[in-house]
């Protein structure tokens, strides 16, 4: 599958797939409203973005400003960002969870001109931010009951631009000629694990060259219906979930929020999911709970089920799959796995994971039960996509093959290196950031571990910044064992902590619910959650995990001290990047007295 038509510039692909399907019924986007899913078509999306680009003209935005975007994932953030393309400004969009003081600096750092917030709560944390940040001229406000004095309403920049349109007949056609492909679509900020997060740089040949060429390995077309929750203001989803999707004539349908996400599946019945591991992780652990609560019998046919699965699965790639055994997965798929794929609409085609490494224990288990996942890697820096398994050749354990005009390779230090149209231009205001990233061969250095096999697929095997060197000189890759105990069922977060250390140990936020339910089937007493992290019983559970999870681990790499915390680490206290990426230094600083304690009386 690819794109419906070339286009070399955001509003060329928006005019492009709008004019395909001016005529037709079928929805661009849907979303929850009064209870229920209401249907935005191609022609009604392409009136409101031609007048609410009019309403910004005439409050004086043009090529070249900045405005900002903080909201939730829904129709105005589209229409404000394809406004804000077709006016050749560039659009500053801000994840909704950052606080004011992340938000400030943004802004000041962009030079932001407007900002388009989505509710009261988005209103509060910037308008604090009169008199700090000095760029900033006007606000305006997606939901109209929430407007005040002083803000400007979604709905008002719209009427205006009916009589801005009058007055200036074809300026929009106009504005659009004049925006090329190398001018900046976009500037989006990486939250990073340390220190100020820097303004990416990305053109519209950056983003355009990467929604065609993903297009070419990822199967999208008119009828796919895409399920929408990671935040749009982040790289994959804004590319993959939104504007890949829409250039193939996709179905795009918003979930309420991310704790809604299952029953919204059940309603939209998507046939596409763009995601993060985390997901995969929720879903398997419902299902292992339900059938761990079921009879004996269940359990039995469930692993039996499974099994067939996954031999099912294993001669279905090798091309040829026995008679019995196809007998056999009619009937598992019958009683078992027809019943699981229900839950997620039961109409979907593959699921695409990114953001984060997903383990190969999750992509086995989903499709053993006829779920794919298909598994990619980029970064921020490269709009994001660099490789992706595809649906007819896929590996797990790794991140798949280079995506069509991307080269890929692997330095002396192993260290992924990329080069591409995709590759930003650069650090907003940092010359000397880019200048460490970017080499002068165009070499965009992405600061990940890896490999490539003799089959062409990509392995990640850690983040170079994250390696630990141990106190006796051993180079040890945390994030590979972070994800292996991430997988057990009583283990919420996990943060390895060893660099420069004799041994390595480990803060872990357990699954509380989990735990609960332990605690209960035992009469174990308890408060609150500090209690139940503190009861013996718990500890000598964790204990007994945390040995079964490690057996096949070198004796180096093995935990051999662990504190229990009673909270989970959370983006408002700044333990996590708004990706749910760890920032180990602010954890390590923050529990330094936990950790040096499991570090006390050892020689």
């Amino acid at each position: 599958m690819s794109v419906a038509a070339r286009f070399s510039t955001i509003p060329e692909m928006f005019d492009n797939i709008t004019s395909l399907y001016q005529d037709a019924s079928k929805p661009v986007l849907m979303y929850k409203a009064d209870g229920r899913y209401k249907s935005i078509t191609y022609a009604e999306l392409r009136r409101k973005v031609e007048l609410f680009a009019a309403g910004l003209s005439s409050l004086g935005l043009s090529k070249g400003n900045r405005i900002s975007i903080i909201a939730e994932n829904r129709p105005e953030w589209v229409i404000a960002d394809q406004a804000i393309a077709a006016l050749g400004a560039i659009n500053v969009p801000v994840y909704p969870t950052m606080t004011g003081k992340q938000v400030e600096y943004i802004f000041n750092d962009s030079g932001v001109r407007f900002a388009i917030l989505s509710n009261q709560f988005q209103l509060g944390k910037v308008s604090k931010l009169s008199g700090c940040v000095p760029t900033l001229e006007k606000i305006i406000l997606m939901n109209a009951h929430d407007a005040s004095e002083g803000i400007l309403s979604f709905s008002s920049i719209l009427e205006s631009g009916e009589k801005f349109e009058r007055e200036n007949p074809g300026f929009l056609e106009a504005s659009k000629k004049e925006v090329v492909p190398e001018d900046l679509l976009t500037i989006i900020y990486t939250s990073g694990t340390t220190g100020n997060p820097k303004g990416v740089m990305l053109t519209h040949r950056n983003l355009c060259t990467n929604i065609e060429n993903s297009a070419e390995v990822l199967p999208l077309g008119p009828s796919d219906v895409l399920l929408s929750f990671l935040p749009l203001c982040h790289s994959f989803e804004r590319m993959a979930g939104y504007y890949t999707g829409f250039a193939c004539g996709s179905t795009i349908a918003y979930a309420e929020g991310i704790e809604t996400v299952r029953e919204n599946m059940l309603e939209i019945r998507p046939t596409v999911i763009t995601t993060v591991p985390r997901l995969f992780e929720r879903i398997q652990g419902r299902i292992i709970k339900q059938i761990d609560a079921g009879s004996a019998l269940r359990r039995r046919i469930f692993n039996w089920a499974l099994a067939v699965g996954r031999r099912y699965a294993s001669a279905s790639r090798q091309g040829s799959v026995p008679a019995a055994l196809k007998a056999a997965h009619m009937l598992a798929d019958r009683l078992v796995f027809s019943k699981l794929k229900e839950r997620t609409g039961g109409r979907i085609r593959f699921f695409v994971s990114g953001g984060a490494a997903l383990g190969r224990e999750f992509g086995e288990f989903f499709e053993a039960i006829g779920l794919t996942i298909i598994e990619g890697y980029g970064l921020t820096e490269s709009s994001p996509v660099i490789a992706v398994n595809r649906l007819a050749n896929y590996r797990f354990g790794t991140v798949g093959q280079p995506i069509p005009g991307v080269e890929v390779t692997i330095a002396a230090d192993g260290e992924i290196l990329a080069r591409g149209p995709n590759i930003m231009r650069g650090y907003w205001n940092n010359a000397a950031a880019t200048e460490e990233v970017i080499d002068p061969a165009g070499w965009l250095h992405t600061g990940d571990i890896g490999m490539i096999d003799q089959e062409g697929f990509l392995h990640i095997t850690d983040r170079k910044k994250h390696l630990f060197v141990s106190s006796g000189g051993k180079n040890i890759a945390p994030q590979p064992i972070e994800n292996l105990f991430l997988s057990n069922k009583y283990i919420e977060q996990f943060m390895l902590v060893g660099d420069r250390r004799m041994f390595l140990t480990a803060l872990i936020v357990p699954d509380f619910e989990a735990l609960k339910e332990f605690a209960e089937e035992r009469g174990i007493r308890y408060a609150n959650n500090a209690e139940l992290a503190a009861r013996p019983e718990i500890t000598e559970l964790m204990q007994s995990n945390i040995h079964q999870i490690q057996q096949d681990l070198a004796h180096y790499e093995r935990v051999r001290k662990f504190t229990l915390l009673d909270r989970q680490f959370s983006i408002e206290e700044g333990e996590l990047t708004p990706t749910q990426k760890i920032r180990r230094k602010v954890i390590e600083e923050r529990y330094a007295h936990l950790i040096e304690g499991m570090y006390q009386g050892i020689n």
